[in-house]
């Protein structure tokens, strides 16, 4: 990908959904459901996330349900749209590495090695993240996403992550679920001719995308993939016009969702709409009547449904 033009990164441009799980009233997997909703964001053309700790409730799931959701999300969508695995954040490189030989096995196109939580507030210094890496890169021969994540209280040192994609081929794309654009643009600079990068949140996508990485991660891409795709369709084809109104509406999705019960509502006005969306699983608790209400009235306030075809 060296000497990479504009139009080259545009091609390149995708966004992903780390998916919700839906659980019946009970809390169990409820699999008819999340075939369902697997199915709605497999024919919209966004990437999926499984099992995820956030959107996903990853930490919730024993290891069985893991593995089920990895196979009921290869069945739904492998050939049909990039599926990857998600996991949650490990405490030592051995949890890493079992979840990734549980996602090769399930047959997922690629897997998210997570940042290091080592418990108690504690952050890793960066001898011992690269010692964490490279055991689990040594041990995992599969397409490999890694994930630097405001979500463990630090951050990866930018030279620690480019010096690991030169090492490790299997490395393949980036996550960086971090607000400084000065550290984005340190992994851009270092590593955006031979890797893509992904940024959390659609409100960091256009920074993203001018610094030349290629796209965006996003939970509301669960009610509304085809706008989220709306964003890369716009931005592929040089749309600025239309890159800015889709993405306007995208960004009025996710403030009147994230800051409003975040998965827990979206999953309310997915069942509100008749779509696949259940419960969430406890220790989260359904959202009440009035957060729904208000984020019902978003949704409707932007017409989606003849785009998302509700």
């Amino acid at each position: 990908m060296a000497g990479q033009t504009a139009a080259d990164r545009r091609a390149r441009a995708q966004a992903f959904t780390i998916s919700i799980t839906p659980f019946d009233a009970e809390g169990r997997l409820d699999e008819p459901a999340i075939r369902r909703h697997l199915a709605r964001l497999g024919a919209s053309g966004i990437g999926v996330y499984v099992g995820g700790g956030g959107s996903g409730e990853g930490y919730t799931l024993a290891r069985e349900e893991t593995q089920r959701l990895l196979e009921i999300a290869v069945d739904e969508l492998k050939g049909k749209t990039a599926i990857r695995a998600m996991g949650v954040e490990p405490r030592t490189a051995a949890e890493m590495i079992a979840f990734l030989e549980m996602a090769k096995a399930a047959g997922v196109d690629a897997a998210q090695v997570y940042s290091l939580d080592v418990g108690h507030g504690h952050a890793p210094t960066p001898d011992e993240l690269e010692v964490y890496f490279t055991e689990v890169l040594t041990a995992v021969d599969m397409p490999l996403v890694l994930s630097t994540h405001q979500s463990v209280g630090y951050v990866i040192p930018a030279d620690v992550i480019v010096a690991l994609y030169r090492r490790f081929p299997q490395l393949i794309a980036l996550n960086c679920s971090h607000q400084d654009p000065t550290y984005l643009r340190a992994l851009v600079d270092g590593l955006g001719e031979t890797t893509d990068i992904f940024v959390g949140g659609p409100h960091n996508a256009l920074t993203a995308l001018a610094f030349g990485a290629q796209g965006f991660l996003t939970s509301e891409g669960n009610l509304a993939p085809r706008l989220c795709m709306s964003v890369i369709e716009a931005y592929r084809n040089d749309d600025l016009t239309g890159l800015m109104e889709a993405w306007s509406k995208l960004m009025r999705l996710f403030v009147g969702l994230y800051g409003n019960g975040g998965i827990r509502v979206t999953k309310a006005v997915l069942n509100q709409l008749g779509l696949a969306g259940g419960y969430p699983r406890k220790p989260r608790l359904p959202v009440t009547d009035a957060r729904l209400t208000r984020a019902m009235a978003v949704v409707e306030s932007l017409d989606l449904a003849a785009l998302e075809g509700w």
